[in-house]
């Protein structure tokens, strides 16, 4: 009788912790290599923008505030609670610098914009490489599961990063009285906190949405209510600023006290949600999300066998979701309305514009330059609307749909006209929002009419920029993110002209800034029919180039 002895077969160890850790991240500096070449155009756009802003800004102030005296009275009227929700803390105001004046007065606009730029940079890097499908393909090779998401975030750092430098360095070299190299520094990495932290929060709205541009509108919307609870804790309870990571970069207080350690709160935060991010990444399938997307029913509705009823099915989470935003917005700046007047009657500057205007009040002046800002941001969603049709055809979606009757021509009107339509939509409701907001803060219900038709009487405007897009997908596609000049610059010239007196030149290169400023100007329907008619050229244009050039193909 034999028997048989069983031996166990020997365990195979587990790697190292580290190991898997290396293993998780595999790739990645090669990805934020290509990351970077990627954006070789569309970051030194954005930060040369943001510099050149910053300087000039820098540059206005200290021509316009000569004397302490001139400070002094702009400290005292930048108290009211107007003032304060549209700017910052009042601590700035204890030494009214012009480093003070500069951090107090646009580090919350600049911030936003620095955020915009942060969240655009992991949507495009990641869920978007997913939705085109370069994202399977890149991850079919030896690259680890985490090294896409963490190549994101570096390009983010990278970019922002570069931002403070630039900052920093720009504004020490100018030679400004108070603006020194401490506080410039500060000031530079501040913006950089700010980035660095929204860019963690898209690297979580990317992984719940299989959509870049619900991702992207995710995040955008935390932009919003960060800034809302900024407002609202600077002038009433302190703790909601310290909620926000805008309140945060403005604790520093750049040039007045020099504090840095509230960057590492911004920092500890956003590496807190990067710690949170990476984890959720491997919780779904490459090209899903979190979220799961609803199954549509068996048979489509009539629109959506119609070529603008599905524009608008891909459009509409972007188009409520900047719905949402604006009308935030105007209730926001139109609950300080009442207090513009105190805010802003002992400006000379100001005065100077009110006269230049016709007369108008300066509450009316206030109005149409926050109606300006809220036009601005508006144009931000036509932007990314009207560029909808390139990433379609980048994601090889559009030539199944162009192989059957469907011309090119159609296709593309589809889009722009949900992208037009959609814009007004937004000025109306941000206008709307405006005005009822300010009429209960004023006491004066005629704010509601009048608010509402001066944020639509930017339309051509909004047309305009639209029709740039569609020129550039038309003729040269790959430089289609170039319709991104168009805001940047609207808000660079049109907002922070008036307040520095840039010259009228510089704004007359803008298409807001042929607009009548209502409800402070008369209206003129001469410069808004040339703009449609100019949108309308650039809309031909760009079928024209369309039709002209390959598609192109997967």
């Amino acid at each position: 009788m034999t028997g048989a002895t069983a031996t166990a077969a020997p365990r195979t160890p587990s790697p190292p912790a580290a190991t898997t850790r290396s293993a998780a991240l595999a790739g990645t500096g090669i990805l934020l290599r290509f990351g970077l070449r990627r954006d070789r155009i569309r970051l030194p756009v954005w930060l040369l923008s943001l510099t050149l802003g910053t300087m000039l800004t820098a540059n206005s102030l200290s021509g316009l505030y000569t004397t302490e005296a001139e400070r002094a009275s702009t400290a005292r009227t930048m108290g009211s609670a107007a003032a304060i929700a549209t700017s910052g803390p009042r601590h700035y105001l204890t030494d009214y610098t012009f480093g003070s004046m500069m951090a107090h007065q646009m580090l919350s606009f600049t911030g936003v914009l620095v955020g915009i730029m942060s969240v655009l940079i992991v949507s495009r890097h990641t869920r978007a490489e997913e939705e085109t499908g370069r994202a399977e393909l890149v991850r079919s090779t030896v690259v680890g599961r985490h090294a896409q998401l963490a190549s994101a975030l570096g390009v983010a750092v990278v970019a922002n990063t570069a931002l403070a430098l630039l900052f920093g360095t720009g504004l020490a070299v100018m030679g400004i009285e108070s603006i020194g190299w401490g506080g410039s520094l500060l000031y530079g990495f501040a913006h950089a906190a700010i980035g660095i932290v929204f860019a963690a929060v898209a690297a979580i709205t990317v992984q719940i949405t299989a959509h870049a541009r619900g991702a992207s509108g995710m995040a955008l919307a935390v932009i919003g209510v960060a800034y809302a609870l900024r407002a609202a804790g600077d002038v009433g309870t302190e703790a909601l600023s310290w909620m926000s990571p805008i309140g945060w970069a403005q604790r520093t207080y750049a040039y007045v006290d020099d504090r840095w350690w509230p960057l590492l709160v911004a920092l500890g935060f956003a590496a807190l949600l990067a710690a949170v991010a990476f984890p959720l990444s491997t919780r779904r399938d490459v090209g899903a999300g979190l979220r799961p997307t609803r199954l549509g029913r068996p048979v489509a509705s009539d629109p959506l066998t119609r070529p603008t009823g599905f524009a608008l099915r891909l459009h509409r989470g972007l188009l409520i979701g900047f719905g949402a935003g604006v009308f935030a917005l105007g209730v926001t700046y139109g609950s300080v309305l009442g207090d513009a007047e105190d805010m802003l009657k002992d400006l000379q500057e100001v005065q100077e514009a009110v006269e230049a205007l016709g007369g108008a009040t300066i509450t009316e002046s206030f109005a149409s330059m926050i109606t300006l800002i809220l036009a601005i941001v508006a144009s931000i969603y036509v932007v990314m609307a009207a560029l909808r049709p390139r990433a379609e055809e980048s994601a090889g979606r559009a030539e199944p749909l162009l192989a059957t009757g469907l011309s090119r021509t159609r296709w593309v009107l589809s889009h722009i006209t949900v992208a037009a339509t959609g814009g007004v939509v937004l000025l109306a409701l941000t206008g709307f929002a405006f005005g009822i907001a300010g009429a209960a803060a004023t006491g004066d219900s005629g704010l509601v009419g009048k608010l509402t038709w001066a944020a639509i009487a930017y339309a051509p405007a909004l047309w305009f920029t639209i029709g740039f897009a569609v020129a550039l997908f038309g003729w040269v596609p790959r430089y289609g993110t170039l319709a991104w000049l168009v805001p940047v610059y609207a808000f660079v010239v049109g907002y922070l002209g008036q307040l520095l007196q840039f010259a009228d030149w510089l704004n007359n290169l803008s298409p807001f800034g042929h607009v009548p400023q209502l409800p402070a100007a008369d209206l003129e329907w001469a410069p808004l029919l040339i703009l449609t008619a100019l949108a309308a050229g650039l809309v031909w244009l760009g079928l024209l180039g369309f039709r002209r050039r390959d598609l192109e193909t997967k």
